[in-house]
């Protein structure tokens, strides 16, 4: 048995869990590469960073059928090991096909990794700090890779910037050892408590909703900050900005975790986030752009931990957490495709138009879960049946 409560088992989880978003995290700066350093389109490169997550999307949606039949160390080597050849293999890379099905395959090394980190951590005793703890140091490396990327990329060029990413996967082989080899090897409490698989089909069809909108606001920001008349390097500190109030919102959940419960930080987070990107729909300007996309950074990862805890409270063995990780990942590969087709109908206001919608959207379906949760809170805590 692992005692996955442990300090090394939770510097592990979280390590891996910033290996495996580590493109995905960067990707305005990312796509921003693909134009200017590669020749790419807008809309080839916003394809390019769809299809690696569409990777990511198939391997979480893979783990959430077999999680429970495969060892979990054997497959996390496995996945850091097609991550670190995947990027060796993207370097010199400049034909559009190519490109897509090599990110394509390495998504599917991505989406093990995000999968199996999510859904331990789902499995600790105070999830809500500790999906906190993971996007704090998710946010961290994009706060400094964000401001980085511009350098990197002029000095060392996309080359250069994918050997980074293959040499960040390979330190991942080392933390492997102090995790679990299933969720079986895990000592869990089963709260006894059943809800209805209607209740949890709403909530993943919530999370679902709102990360398609994310998807489809973030591939994106980069250029639209450049529309705004703003300089590369300016864009950038404004999206460093957003990552760094974005590890405030994260280690405001770690602080508050459940004192308020998760109704009041939820709806605070979703729909606070679709205000911040309503302000970047028509003519704005550089100090607009830097409220919106801050405001969005904070507001975002304030709720995260939220959501993922709320998952986590439907099932003591970890299965909707891998459920809904692979309902995040889905949103992300889908949304920047959507943004890319309705880039060409309505360009960035359409854009970020419909993340609004959608984010209004997801607010309403997490409703009925978290409600149903805090019930049988308050009915275990007077003692009811």
């Amino acid at each position: 048995m692992i005692d996955i409560n442990s300090r090394q088992s939770i510097i592990a989880i979280v390590w891996l869990a910033v290996i495996g978003p580590c493109v995905f995290i960067l990707q305005p700066g990312f796509v921003q590469g693909l134009v200017v350093n590669l020749g790419f389109t807008e809309q080839q490169a916003g394809l390019i960073a769809s299809y690696e997550m569409f990777g990511i999307a198939a391997t979480t949606v893979l783990l959430s059928f077999v999680s429970s039949h495969v060892g979990w160390r054997r497959f996390l080597y496995a996945c850091l090991t097609i991550c670190v050849v995947g990027n060796l293999v993207s370097i010199g890379q400049s034909d559009f096909a190519a490109l897509s099905i090599i990110r394509f395959l390495t998504g599917l090394g991505s989406g093990g990794l995000v999968s199996l980190t999510f859904t331990m951590m789902g499995l600790t005793e105070r999830a809500d700090r500790n999906f906190g703890y993971i996007i704090v140091w998710v946010l961290t490396y994009g706060a400094f890779g964000l401001l980085l990327m511009p350098t990197a990329l002029s000095m060392t060029g996309m080359n250069g910037v994918l050997v980074f990413f293959a040499v960040f996967c390979a330190t991942g082989l080392y933390f492997v050892r102090f995790l679990p080899n299933s969720g079986a090897a895990v000592e869990t409490q089963d709260t006894g408590i059943s809800f209805p698989m209607s209740l949890k089909v709403i909530s993943l069809s919530a999370i679902l909703a709102y990360n398609i909108g994310i998807g489809i606001v973030w591939a994106y920001l980069f250029l639209v900050g450049l529309e705004a008349e703003m300089a590369e390097q300016a864009v950038a500190n404004a999206l460093t900005m957003s990552q760094f109030l974005g590890i405030a919102g994260a280690f405001l959940a770690v602080v508050l975790e459940a004192r308020f419960g998760r109704i009041l930080p939820l709806a605070f987070g979703v729909l606070g986030g679709a205000l911040s990107i309503y302000l970047l729909i028509g003519d704005i300007d550089g100090a607009i752009f830097w409220f919106g996309v801050c405001s969005f950074n904070f507001l975002w990862n304030l709720s995260m931990p939220y959501l993922l805890a709320t998952l986590a409270d439907f099932d003591h063995r970890g299965r909707i957490v891998v459920h809904g990780v692979s309902m995040q990942f889905i949103g992300f590969a889908v949304g920047p495709y959507i943004a890319s087709q309705l880039l060409g109908i309505g360009g960035y206001d359409l854009v970020n138009g419909t993340g609004v919608a959608l984010f209004v959207a997801a607010a309403i379906l997490l409703l009925p879960g978290v409600l149903a949760q805090r019930h049988h809170l308050r009915r275990a805590q007077s003692g009811g049946a």
